[in-house]
């Protein structure tokens, strides 16, 4: 079959590009500012996080920008096969030599030299074979194995939770806004917390995240310390803040604190207004998102570009959530603040897919 691509239309989508570079820029500063202690000890080179950064953004940007100019209609040939190569990935994280450990979790993949992270990788990959399969009609069975699959190679065998939440709700917002019948739902929500529920009762590190976040000052020299230094941060900041580079937090009170929890230092320097600014950013991107969505004239990109901009906002919100503990710690980075090569990478190409939508929106 031939492919029909569409013409381009007008300019890409500036508001949305130009708060993506401001939130990249933000998000090295905070990495330099948050990392020199831990990269000193660690590596005996204070600019190492963020040389490493650097480096990620560029390879980033270069993604955004070939995607901004690849028309995506190709993606409906390209879905299948680039989902069929990724989801090998998630299983590679096992193999001796390949596969790294940390925190009880088989999340990263090293391939000369260089850290990878599959499931960032499959979330990508996934809204694309969504939208595809989703353009003219609902397919449930394709979609139920791969959600099935996917989530007990994340949630069981990876022991990642926080990334097969982002995926699993990701997944089923995009099926729902593609046309399924409202009864789907019905059945499959009391599913999903089920199993979620015996995810948690069977782990022990899991359980004693929920009951942090139930109760963040019960144990502050053990399973609590986490969230309850994070509540000190974010409490320390105040209004103002206590001033840029100023923390107190960040020299190795905050575990993670170039990673999941870099927000919480940047609620004790910025205070609430600053922080409040960075949400602002944040929402301005999700806004951008779904109104290029929304104007879009077919329906694959209509549900590409959904599925996109869901993808990031489940993120954004599920990690600045844990961090003000409105939900437990789940181990899910700040798009474009947090430390991490594969979540950058793959975000920033969302963007240029986003962009890439707008140029042939009506």
């Amino acid at each position: 079959m031939r492919l029909k691509l569409l013409p381009q239309k007008r300019s890409l989508d500036l508001v949305l590009l130009f708060s993506v570079i401001a939130l990249v820029i933000f998000g090295l500063l905070m990495i330099y500012n948050v990392s020199t202690i831990s990269a000193l000890k660690d590596f005996n080179d204070s600019l190492y996080y963020i040389r490493q950064q650097a480096i990620w953004v560029g390879i980033g940007f270069l993604s955004l920008l070939f995607f901004a100019n690849f028309n995506y209609i190709r993606f409906k040939r390209l879905a299948p096969i680039l989902l069929i190569l990724s989801l090998p990935l998630l299983l590679a994280v096992f193999i001796p030599g390949l596969g790294i450990s940390g925190g009880g979790a088989h999340r990263w993949l090293k391939i000369g030299g260089i850290a990878l992270q599959p499931a960032e990788i499959i979330k990508l990959t996934t809204v694309l074979y969504l939208a595809t399969i989703f353009e003219k009609k609902i397919r449930f069975t394709p979609f139920i194995i791969l959600l099935v699959t996917v989530s007990l190679i994340t949630a069981v065998l990876q022991k990642d939770l926080g990334s097969t939440i982002v995926f699993f709700t990701t997944a089923v917002i995009i099926y729902f806004i593609a046309g399924a019948p409202l009864w789907h739902f019905m059945i499959a929500l009391p599913a999903a917390v089920i199993s979620f529920i015996i995810l948690i009762l069977t782990s022990s590190y899991r359980s004693k995240r929920v009951l942090a976040f139930l109760d963040p000052f019960s144990d502050p020299q053990g399973f609590t310390y986490h969230i309850l230094q994070v509540l000190i941060a974010l409490g320390s900041g105040g209004l103002f803040g206590l001033g840029l580079g100023n923390s107190r937090q960040k020299f190795e009170y905050i575990p993670e604190v170039t990673t999941d929890s870099i927000f919480g230092v940047i609620g004790e320097e910025l205070g609430f207004l600053g922080a409040t600014f960075l949400i602002g950013l944040f929402a301005l991107l999700i806004y951008r998102g779904f109104k290029i969505s929304q104007n879009c004239a077919d329906n694959f990109g209509k549900i590409l570009a959904f599925g996109l901009t869901t993808w990031l906002g489940i993120q954004i919100i599920i990690n600045i959530s844990s961090m003000v503990a409105l939900l437990p710690l789940t181990g899910v980075p700040l798009p474009f603040i947090s430390y991490g090569g594969s979540a950058l990478v793959a975000n920033l190409t969302a963007v240029g897919i986003l962009l890439n939508i707008s140029k042939h929106n009506t």
